[in-house]
């Protein structure tokens, strides 16, 4: 069937009552019509409630995308990842090895002494301090005064650093006495916190 544009002239002129009498290309018109009014109103009803739950599940296969992403990284970096964490607890493990045990601990007072004598220091004092508890370790500080020149406390400073045992040297004050140069410091030494007994106070003169 010829469809006659001309016939869609007519439309203002149509008997709604007499619909089945209506052009064909009225009919079909009109037939657009409400095919597009149905979709729309489809639309508004079916469709645009579902939108937020649609945007929801897009967001949640977002962040499952990031995740995957993020272990598979993981794993595939896992055995550079297991070698890192083995070489911590080696390193880990052998600076544990290098603190004093309890036993060792009043024995540092001696090396210290051997050490400063022969630096050609003096000692007046020699003191363990309170222990100071940290998480993997204690702290152990010691207080000393010594008696000598400038480069005698230099020395000293050095041959502190070589004790096979961690020790640390804090808190430097160099003061005239006399005619001799008076070093007050605090020296800290360290042990690991699964040594529960406290280390012997000593004092040497």
């Amino acid at each position: 069937m010829k469809f006659d544009v001309n016939k869609l002239k007519e439309i203002n002129d149509l008997d709604f009552e007499q619909v089945a009498t209506w052009p064909f290309e009225v009919k079909s018109l009109v037939a657009i019509f409400g095919i597009i009014i149905s979709l729309v109103v489809g639309y508004y009803f079916l469709v645009k409630d579902k939108l937020p739950i649609l945007e929801v599940a897009q967001n949640k296969e977002i962040k499952l995308k990031q995740v995957y992403q993020g272990k598979y990284r993981i794993a595939v970096n896992l055995e550079a990842y297991e070698e890192q964490l083995s070489r911590l607890k080696s390193d880990f493990s052998s600076m544990l090895k290098s603190l004093p045990t309890s036993n060792e601990t009043p024995g540092l007072l001696d090396d210290i002494t051997l050490v400063g004598t022969s630096a050609g220091l003096t000692f007046r004092l020699l003191n363990w301090q309170r222990e100071i508890p940290k998480e993997f370790y204690s702290e152990l500080p010691i207080e000393m005064e010594v008696f000598g020149g400038y480069h005698n406390f230099g020395q000293f400073a050095s041959d502190i650093a070589g004790l096979p045992r961690i020790v640390t040297v804090h808190d430097f004050e160099v003061t005239q006495e006399g005619n001799s140069l008076k070093l007050t410091v605090q020296a800290k030494t360290y042990r690991t916190s699964s040594e529960q007994d406290t280390a012997t106070v000593g004092e040497t003169q």
